[in-house]
């Protein structure tokens, strides 16, 4: 009695991609224009299961999903304006890494928090792919920096900026909690604030110059009036003059002061 033996034959992922040979052939005949416009069509629309399929792979990674279908079918269109049957290669040989490269770039140039140059993200790429393949050696396995340089084949300056990199394709919330902190210290908390005293300093610092060159009665009405905080009134009580004149005196000062160190600044 004969042993019938099933082979299963491994389907590739696109094995219902459309026959648009035909198709493809007569697009590359036809002149700009209404006609042209509709095989084109026709011909992305019959291949976008294949550049939703390419979306799919990217899923989970951060970005949502219909962004990632709208990314793969420019690609797509891309790809169908790009391919040349005569070439002799079939479509999808041509589509696959057009569709894949512009998913690719949409992550490089859209989804990092911070702004990483390419050759830092390339480094990323590689630095990522070592530390995995590293850590698969051992349990609890960490590879130190030269392990991680002599297995990328790069230098350690390289590699540090790779792992540096690792941290900056996604930023943290400021209400996230920080390690090593007491309990509930957010990343907000660490954070700290502008001293409007130091703006103090610097200005107190900048009049100096201007101030000595006014008389000695004008310098003691601002003193009293700015470091004291003594009103108009009891400083024209204390020097024998009317609070009009104290007020007169302030204004005049105060405009000779800002003119001077204006100048010094020009």
């Amino acid at each position: 009695m004969a042993t019938a033996t099933a082979v299963t034959r491994k389907r590739h992922p696109h094995d219902d991609a459309p026959h648009t040979a035909a198709a493809f052939a007569r697009l590359s005949r036809l002149p700009d224009g209404p006609e042209r416009d509709v095989v084109r069509d026709e011909l992305v629309r019959a291949w976008l299961p294949m550049a939703d399929r390419i979306a799919g792979r990217y899923r989970g990674k951060g970005e949502d999903f219909e962004d990632l279908r709208q990314v793969a079918a420019l690609g797509l269109v891309k790809a169908v304006d790009g391919y040349d049957p005569d070439r002799g290669h079939a479509f999808e040989s041509y589509a696959v890494p057009t569709v894949t490269g512009e998913i690719k770039r949409h992550f490089r140039d859209h989804m990092w928090a911070l702004h990483v140059p390419r050759r830092v993200q390339e480094l990323r790429n590689r630095v990522r792919a070592a530390l995995r393949d590293l850590s698969a050696t051992g349990p609890d396995r960490r590879p130190t920096v030269a392990e991680i340089a002599e297995y990328a084949q790069l230098s350690e300056e390289d590699v540090r900026a790779g792992l540096e990199a690792l941290d900056s394709f996604a930023a943290l919330s400021l209400d996230a909690e920080t390690p090593g902190e007491d309990p509930g210290m957010t990343l907000a908390g660490l954070l700290g604030e502008r001293d409007a005293g130091f703006d103090l300093v610097v200005d107190r610092e900048g009049v100096k110059p201007a101030l000595r060159k006014l008389p000695e009665r004008e310098r003691t009405i601002l003193y009293l009036r700015f470091f004291r905080g003594m009103t108009q009134s009891r400083i024209a009580e204390q020097l024998g003059v009317s609070q009009m004149h104290v007020s007169r005196l302030i204004s005049t000062s105060c405009a000779q002061v800002r003119e001077r160190v204006l100048a010094d600044a020009a």
